[in-house]
């Protein structure tokens, strides 16, 4: 039996670091570590900065023993091996009280100080579904959170490509003042993807704010942008078009019931971005948003349509029908959706829906 397993042993003594690495890629940080214990060559290709770009933190709203474990060991290594991550992933779960928000505030405080001091290489982060107009915020904890990440985002405004806040639910000032610090050392941004889906707090008019539409004209090569109906103004689309028309390829816009969207905006805004903008392409997510006038309002013939989804949990509104736009505003679609099969499916999956509401 000491023979059958003598040529494994060799075979993994000398396995060569390229493929040594590519095994440890697929490791988590806690196997990691104690692959690192087996030997001296197995340490050092550990410390290859190619298994570092990347890193995901889980913060657990009720951890067990094991997330807790997880967490600490992704802090650590996210620190010890900070100078090559490029790629940072931050998750809330489940978050349900004031001792969470302030542990996590502070620990965060610690991670991006620290980061903001020794890397230099980081092109993507993402914090999603912070939720900071939630009661269990307390007021100084949120503030001295988003002065915090404010001050990280200063720093690597040099470096950062890409950005999601998605779920972050600030005030207006809040969110410009995040947006505004990755402009602040050339008062432009050269980012080119930017998340801010349900970025504001509900209820916010953001398409009428003369603050939003400043920040807005810093960024001068936006590629991909996500945001919400209640930020589309015929001054933004002006602003795009101005800015970023050279590299805008895609638009993706959520449309909640919720928030305000009852705005006029000009065909001839969308129109004019259009044509300045040959790659771009849009698309719509509308959530309870099914009233026909509505869509017929936001759903204008100049705007570049890529795809349209409709989704909506139940029907409150007794007189509500699917049928005006399934004949009439959804078909005027078809000869601009980029994949029209998806389109008819869509088209089959809701007008079988509408025979049942009907």
């Amino acid at each position: 039996m000491g023979d059958d397993s003598e040529p494994e042993q060799i075979c993994w003594a000398h396995l060569l670091d390229v493929c040594l690495r590519r095994v440890f890629h697929w490791l988590d940080n806690r196997d990691r570590t104690w692959a690192a214990l087996v030997c001296r060559k197995w340490n050092w290709a550990l410390y290859s900065g190619s298994l570092w770009r990347s890193g995901t933190i889980t913060f657990y709203g009720r951890p067990s023993r094991a997330h807790t474990l997880e967490l600490q060991s992704a802090l650590r290594h996210a620190k010890k091996f900070s100078k090559y991550l490029q790629h940072l992933e931050v998750k809330l779960l489940n978050p349900y009280n004031t001792a969470f928000t302030q542990k996590f505030q502070v620990t965060m405080r610690s991670l991006l100080s620290h980061l903001g001091e020794c890397n230099s290489r980081l092109v993507s982060l993402s914090i999603k579904y912070l939720e900071l107009d939630r009661l269990m915020w307390k007021n100084v904890v949120r503030v001295q959170f988003i002065k915090n990440l404010a001050t990280f985002l200063r720093r690597m405004s040099k470096w950062l490509d890409y950005l999601n806040l998605k779920g972050a639910r600030v005030t207006l000032e809040e969110g410009c003042e995040l947006l505004n610090s990755l402009t602040c050392l050339r008062d432009k941004s050269f980012i080119s993807e930017i998340n801010i889906e349900d970025f504001f707090r509900l209820h916010l008019p953001v398409y009428s704010s003369t603050l939003f539409h400043q920040t807005m004209s810093k960024f001068h090569s936006l590629v991909i942008l996500s945001f919400n109906y209640n930020c589309i103004s015929d001054e933004l689309l002006d602003i795009l078009r101005e800015q970023s028309a050279h590299s805008l390829c895609t638009l993706n816009i959520q449309c909640h019931i919720h928030d305000p969207h009852g705005q006029v905006v000009w065909g001839m805004s969308w129109a004019n971005l259009a044509k300045r903008a040959p790659k771009l392409n849009v698309n719509f997510f509308f959530e309870r948003v099914m009233n026909h006038d509505h869509l017929a309002r936001i759903l204008l013939v100049e705007i570049p349509v890529r795809s349209i989804s409709l989704r909506s949990c139940y029907f409150s509104d007794p007189d509500w029908t699917m049928r005006p736009t399934l004949t009439n505003l959804l078909p005027a679609y078809c000869h601009v959706l980029q994949v029209r099969e998806t389109m008819v499916a869509s088209y089959c999956s809701v007008t079988k829906l509408s025979k049942v509401i009907l």
